[in-house]
């Protein structure tokens, strides 16, 4: 129950991640294009972000569940993260109705969003743990066994 609960807690903080990175991807159209909307383009793409990131890490539970990320490569997390735009688009086209062409248009460009972010989440995960290994470079030569672990081997 408990490896469950860790797995869900994973999958929304995961959501949240990538909501923040949507967030700030959304101010793009209003600064550089100058677009309006009814609805602000960050809070879209924030929700569409968490939505994303749910599904790349369902997606991510269900075919590599029992990898630890020093043994994933990055093309192929960025692939799964691709995997799970396309699922994203599929779903957001459906919702709004949209057409063939408006689909053939958002679903190359969501599964590169979410390429990018997972290729981003992969780094930072690896970042992340390579500083809480401890330094192992020592020479193990000069390690010397105590009194007590002397004993323990006789």
């Amino acid at each position: 129950m408990r490896n469950w609960l860790r797995r869900i807690r994973g999958a929304i903080g995961m959501g949240f991640t990538w909501a923040a990175a949507w967030f700030a991807a959304g101010f793009v159209p209003r600064w550089v294009f100058g677009i309006n909307s009814d609805l602000p383009f960050p809070l879209l793409f924030g929700g569409l972000g968490f939505i994303a990131g749910v599904t790349f890490s369902g997606l991510l539970m269900l075919t590599e569940g029992r990898r630890r990320f020093d043994q994933m490569s990055l093309p192929r997390f960025a692939g799964w993260g691709a995997t799970s735009g396309l699922l994203l688009s599929a779903l957001f086209a459906k919702a709004a109705s949209l057409g063939w062409g408006d689909m053939l248009a958002i679903a190359p460009t969501f599964a590169l969003a979410c390429a990018v972010c997972a290729s981003g989440s992969l780094a930072a995960a690896r970042r992340v743990a390579r500083q809480e290994l401890p330094d192992i470079r020592g020479d193990t030569a000069e390690a010397k066994l105590t009194a007590k672990e002397k004993r323990e081997l006789l």
